[in-house]
């Protein structure tokens, strides 16, 4: 008996993993008729199915969002891909050796997509393991903010796991690695070239555009893993953000005024990110470093560095080797700020 519940178990499972492969298998063919017409009799022989599993598959991607036609004379017709971040959008086309070409973990909905992948590389989930959110409910930010992580294809929210063999000391310096790579991305999206602000931030003109999240997990001497988080704004319009952030927040909706697909820009980041992050493997940090501050264009500005328990104003002279910030004080101090939120005056 127990012999027999396994093989009908087995049997499930294959059938699963069958229908599975049979929906990617005809996705993969609608997409490449490019807009054209496929009989369906045509994709049953092609594929090996009966007509009847060919509509049974077309019906669960039309309940994920993909807008298939059919006729009982053409056939099929794809006309539109949903703007949803499936793991099979991601890795379409996806020019990275990493990431994204492992596991990615694509939720419709999570309190933090942070936490998650915090969960599983506590597993021992692989380097480059993605994990994805239509929507956060607890989307953070540093110090414990939240971040507008709205459904509906407003944004990108993911998080990716690291473990670099390199010191807990230089954990840091991957925020600003991250934020390199964030703005290459977005440079073809914008009308000028995004600026970063120290230690997180991403803005166009002087609003926030997208927002950094470096979470570490150490041995005594050792990093066990990195999750390095990104939130994104894409088509969010100007109405959707909240009062309270409306004046400081923008997307790239907002500031282009034309929506844009988030698989494409997701692939952008995963690309240029993985090529910065070589960089940085390969002790090369000094390079990342110079791109981030003509990104930034921070030395001289006067700030205010709100930090726990205590705010310091002064002029920011250099970001050192290490990515922290070093700011002279009106009465000529230097100080070395490790951790704090700047803002501009």
């Amino acid at each position: 008996m127990e012999g027999r519940r396994h093989a009908r178990g087995a049997a499930c499972d294959f059938w699963g993993r069958g229908m599975m492969e049979g929906k990617e298998a005809l996705l993969e063919r609608l997409k490449k008729a490019e807009g054209g017409w496929i009989s369906g009799e045509g994709l049953s022989v092609e594929m090996s199915m009966t007509r009847s599993a060919v509509w049974k598959h077309v019906c669960k991607l039309r309940a994920e969002g993909y807008e298939i036609e059919s006729s009982p004379r053409k056939g099929y017709l794809l006309h539109r891909v949903p703007d949803r971040l499936f793991p099979r959008e991601v890795r379409s086309g996806l020019g990275t050796t990493i990431f994204g070409k492992g596991e990615i973990v694509h939720l419709p909905e999570t309190d933090s997509t942070n936490s998650r992948a915090k969960e599983l590389a506590g597993r021992g989930i692989p380097e480059g393991t993605i994990v994805l959110a239509e929507k956060q409910t607890l989307g953070r930010g540093r110090r414990g903010r939240s971040w507008f992580s709205p459904a509906g294809g407003g944004g990108l929210y993911l998080s990716l796991v690291l473990r670099p063999e390199v010191s807990p000391a230089e954990a840091p310096k991957l925020t600003l690695v991250t934020a390199v790579a964030v703005c290459d991305a977005l440079v073809p999206y914008l009308p000028s070239r995004p600026a970063v602000k120290w230690p997180n931030d991403i803005l166009a003109g002087d609003r926030k555009i997208a927002g950094i999240l470096t979470e570490i997990s150490t041995e005594p001497d050792a990093i066990d893993f990195i999750v390095v988080g990104l939130g994104l704004n894409v088509n969010i319009p100007a109405r959707q953000f909240p009062k309270e952030i409306r004046g400081s927040a923008t997307s790239i909706l907002v500031e282009t005024g034309t929506k844009h697909s988030r698989a494409v820009l997701l692939r952008s980041f995963l690309e240029h990110f993985e090529r910065v992050y070589a960089l940085f493997l390969e002790g090369r940090f000094p390079l990342i470093l110079d791109r981030w501050k003509a990104s930034a264009g921070a030395t001289g500005r006067h700030v205010r560095v709100d930090r726990i328990g205590r705010a310091l104003s002064g002029e920011i002279q250099d970001v050192d080797e290490d990515g922290f910030l070093l700011l002279r004080d009106k009465a000529g101090y230097l100080h070395r700020i490790v951790s704090g939120d700047v803002t501009y005056l």
